[in-house]
């Protein structure tokens, strides 16, 4: 018999937790970043147990990190429910972590953000633990490579399936396309490409819209994790808490149902987990 691989142990460190619907449904972004990568794996024809995902409660976490391993265990619920725990994986337990969205900002100074932070250069220090950053998680990944990170200085937000153009490295990456069909969900950006890191992609808003440094670090501003009805969700939110006007979201919802390549993003994803 061939001998049978060890499954590729992915921490997600997860900087906050899905609304309504989508957290009846998903339980928390463990469980939204599960569904897509079980979804890549289907498509890569990658088994999914392959893929060994923990997730791992980081905002509420920070006082449970002495027990970070074998903390308390949290029953999230939904169909797409993963363990989670509350503060840190140990590095020797894990062979990569995917820091996910959040609503917060990645340039706080937080005592928990501090930490992702902290945590994050830690990782990078060393050289076998891999790093996947998703929209907040590529901010912090790029505020721990040293890269300015703010608001927009026109205050102006990318929401809904949005194009991003992409470099050569991109296109490699990325299923060749010229031009990348994305959720986005921010107005907080990464300034500049911190040095060592090669240029994926950017859009009118936003410049720096992926990161990547070979068997280290991809990352994207984008979601490729989120669906039609989890965006439809957080626009109805936010257009209810008066964070969208009319106008933004609007625009927003008659994008909200076209088509994406969060897929092929995570295909991406799995590759550059799996690679040597």
């Amino acid at each position: 018999m061939p001998p049978t691989r060890t499954p590729l142990r992915l921490a997600i460190l997860e900087a906050d937790t899905p609304i309504g619907r989508a957290r009846a449904k998903y339980g928390s972004y463990g469980g939204v970043f599960t569904s897509l990568l079980h979804r890549a794996a289907d498509a890569s024809h990658v088994p999914r147990e392959r893929l060994e995902i923990t997730g791992w409660d980081v905002v509420d976490g920070a006082a449970a990190e002495e027990e970070a391993g074998e903390g308390e265990v949290e029953d999230m619920g939904g169909e797409w429910a993963v363990v989670r725990r509350k503060g840190y994986p140990r590095m020797r337990d894990v062979d990569a972590v995917l820091i996910t969205g959040s609503r917060f900002n990645a340039f706080d100074n937080d005592a928990w953000v501090v930490r992702l932070v902290e945590f994050v250069k830690e990782v990078l220090a060393q050289g076998r633990v891999k790093v996947v950053g998703v929209c907040y998680g590529h901010q912090i990944v790029g505020r721990a490579l040293g890269a300015k990170v703010a608001k927009s200085e026109g205050g102006a937000w990318e929401v809904s399936v949005c194009q991003v153009l992409q470099t050569q490295k991109g296109k490699e990456l990325f299923g060749g396309k010229d031009a990348l069909s994305i959720f986005q969900m921010h107005k907080d950006l990464v300034y500049h490409y911190p040095t060592g890191v090669e240029e994926l992609g950017s859009s009118g808003p936003c410049k720096v819209q992926g990161m990547y440094v070979p068997k280290k670090v991809i990352t994207v501003q984008g979601h490729p994790e989120f669906t039609e009805e989890i965006v439809a969700e957080l626009l109805e939110k936010r257009r209810e808490q008066m964070i969208f006007s009319e106008e933004i979201y609007g625009e927003a919802m008659a994008r909200v149902g076209k088509p994406h390549d969060g897929v092929m993003v995570a295909q991406a994803f799995l590759k550059f987990l799996m690679e040597e």
